[in-house]
């Protein structure tokens, strides 16, 4: 009685011994797994790759080096120099898409006009400070026949900024830890754009 004892003891011994071990393995961290995913989105190199019918060639990737003395660019070659047809006909041909002519245009080319006077321009400024809910940038615009930036240069509607600023609050005071620091950390790797580091 004491030896199968013994053995169930020892049994649940190991068996502790064994969950322990599995626990410990199987323990990953959000760098481990988003590692794996980031090499099954890697795109493989294409002499890996398997060759189909249309795609039967050598891929030869020749490592960079210094010109070759030999070879002398067309634009330095005289003009009745036979090495210039040996360029024409090595040079590779256009393809018949080349060749097709382009899509019309989705939009019309938009081309600037600068009718404005200064009195068109004042009355743009009085419209807007009259009522900024109804002439809004994309009606003065449209009326005044201009682009809305220039609406924008004229005149401005800092109440509407305001009360646009005070929404964008309330929407931030609803945003967790997470979301307002990744907003921060944007914004501080907009301001060291362009800055030397």
């Amino acid at each position: 009685m004491h030896t199968t004892l013994r053995i169930s003891h020892s049994l649940q011994s190991n068996g502790q011994q064994c969950l322990r071990s599995v626990q410990q393995q199987q323990c990953r961290h959000v760098s481990s797994f988003r590692r794996t995913k980031k090499m099954l989105l890697v795109q493989p190199d294409p002499s890996f790759t398997t060759t189909t019918g249309d795609q039967d060639h050598i891929i030869y990737n020749p490592p960079s080096s210094a010109p070759n003395v030999y070879h002398t660019p067309l634009k330095f070659l005289p003009k009745d120099d036979p090495r210039r047809r040996l360029h024409t006909l090595l040079r590779p041909t256009a393809s018949d898409s080349a060749n097709t002519p382009l899509p019309p245009a989705v939009r019309p080319v938009y081309e600037k006009k600068y009718h404005l006077k200064q009195a068109d321009i004042e009355e743009i400024k009085r419209l807007r400070a009259e009522d900024p809910r109804k002439w809004t940038r994309v009606r003065l615009a449209e009326k005044f026949e201009c682009s809305q930036f220039f609406v924008s240069l004229c005149c401005s509607a800092p109440q509407i900024k305001d009360e646009r600023q005070a929404e964008l609050e309330k929407i931030k005071e609803k945003w967790g830890r997470t979301k307002r620091e990744a907003r921060e950390d944007r914004q501080t790797r907009k301001q060291s754009w362009g800055k030397a580091v």
